[in-house]
């Protein structure tokens, strides 16, 4: 059981995209090497996502050389070329003190368009992207201080009158300075563009309200019982995740 403070909110949730971008090598292609392509896990608005992800796994085909490729830092990617399509196996580890779980996800690299799109070209990649959220339930205090203010975070408001104690000196990483976002990606203008998409807003619209309502009942319990609220006990150890 971990003896962390949680934090004042329900869950704090990380948008993802991942996915893969493939060229043709046009005259250059031959029987057994047609395609480059890439493959990655990035912020679905291209922030930084190092705050929580220490490190990516890719599992290749085993035809591949070395087909377990380890990714240590942003851009959590990596490119290849060949000529048949395959599922890739990819794994997200977090920082030990967030969560000592795994995230394991699939996805099914895709060299050549549809036949609707037309013949294949040099100049179009074949971009295939899942959209995807890393849900952490319960957060703990030192967590939410660490990414409140994250632009890849989706973290809930505060109510005005809850106040949070000083960090007691922890650093605050000066997020516009980093240079783990993916806006400037030689790639980025094949990008889906998901922070925009009219569902994705609804949804964190409707989340907040969720989270707004919860912390409403649970003031009001509190005092109505007459007593300080207290922590819920956690049957898990450390933090767990979620993605929807």
């Amino acid at each position: 059981m971990s003896n962390a403070r949680s934090a004042p909110v329900q869950e704090i949730s990380f948008p993802i995209v991942y996915g893969t971008i493939s060229f043709w090598l046009g005259k250059k292609a031959s029987e057994y090497n047609s395609h480059k392509w890439t493959v990655y896990v990035r912020s679905a608005t291209n922030e930084d996502l190092s705050v929580i992800v220490r490190r990516v796994v890719f599992q290749l085909h085993p035809s591949f050389q070395n087909p377990t490729r380890i990714v240590e830092e942003p851009p959590f990617e990596l490119s290849e070329s060949g000529w048949g399509e395959f599922e890739i196996a990819i794994t997200l580890q977090f920082h030990n003190d967030l969560c000592d779980k795994r995230l394991e996800l699939f996805h099914q690299l895709k060299l050549y368009p549809e036949e609707d799109t037309g013949p294949q070209s040099t100049k179009k990649p074949v971009v295939v992207e899942t959209y995807d959220e890393i849900v952490f339930p319960e957060p703990s205090e030192a967590f939410f201080q660490r990414v409140q203010n994250h632009p890849a975070a989706n973290v809930p408001r505060l109510p005005p009158s809850m106040t949070l104690p000083p960090s007691g000196g922890m650093e605050l990483v000066p997020y516009d300075k980093k240079r783990g976002d993916t806006k400037d990606h030689p790639l980025s203008q094949w990008f889906s563009n998901f922070s925009e998409a009219d569902e994705l807003l609804k949804l964190a619209a409707a989340r907040q309200r969720v989270q707004a309502s919860i912390a409403k009942l649970r003031r009001q319990l509190s005092m109505i019982e007459g007593v300080p609220q207290q922590s819920k006990a956690h049957s898990v150890p450390d933090q767990q995740f979620g993605h929807i």
